[in-house]
């Protein structure tokens, strides 16, 4: 897997900028490729953005650290996430983030050292009849339970492990 450089992400990046320019609106569009792309927002890539759509850092810092889907520094390749919206909380949410605490050695905000996940305890996510609910990235899982989860992050380990195995072979 070839890693590209800062350099072609910034271009990249350019690349989106240009396009959005073309549209009105282009702040958010063009954090969601800079996320994508450099899997963070940190300062250094909003002061970028800054200068080439020409709106203030603190206005671009102001939205990054709003929108919980924006992050200033790197995600996992997983990203874990247990609600803790009323309905969840009530029915077992805590018992199921304990669980992954206690797995993945993490706590709510935090990334493993091999970048593999990242733990995050969210608000309401609008599955309450689901409750409790986790995601891991995208995809939603309802009637958690501490062993449902710690399942379904021993089947992404093992595999993770058994990918390095081969890419080692």
């Amino acid at each position: 897997m070839c890693q590209k450089t800062f350099e072609e992400k910034l271009a990249e990046l350019d690349a989106c900028i240009e396009k959005h320019q073309k549209s009105p609106g282009p702040l958010m569009p063009t954090l969601h490729d800079a996320q994508e792309i450099f899997g963070a927002i940190p300062l250094e890539i909003q002061k970028h953005i800054s200068k080439k759509l020409g709106v203030s850092v603190a206005h671009i810092n102001g939205v990054v650290t709003f929108y919980s889907r924006f992050s200033l520094t790197p995600k996992g390749k997983y990203i874990i996430s247990v609600c803790m919206g009323t309905a969840c909380y009530v029915k077992g949410a805590q018992a199921v983030l304990d669980a992954v605490q206690s797995e993945l050695k993490l706590k709510p905000g935090e990334t493993s050292e091999d970048g593999l996940f990242t733990l995050e305890a969210t608000r309401c996510i609008g599955a309450c009849a689901l409750a409790p609910v986790y995601s891991i990235n995208d995809e939603i899982y309802g009637g958690g339970t501490s062993n449902k989860i710690l399942e379904d992050l021993r089947k992404i380990i093992k595999a993770e492990e058994e990918k390095n195995d081969q890419n080692k072979a």
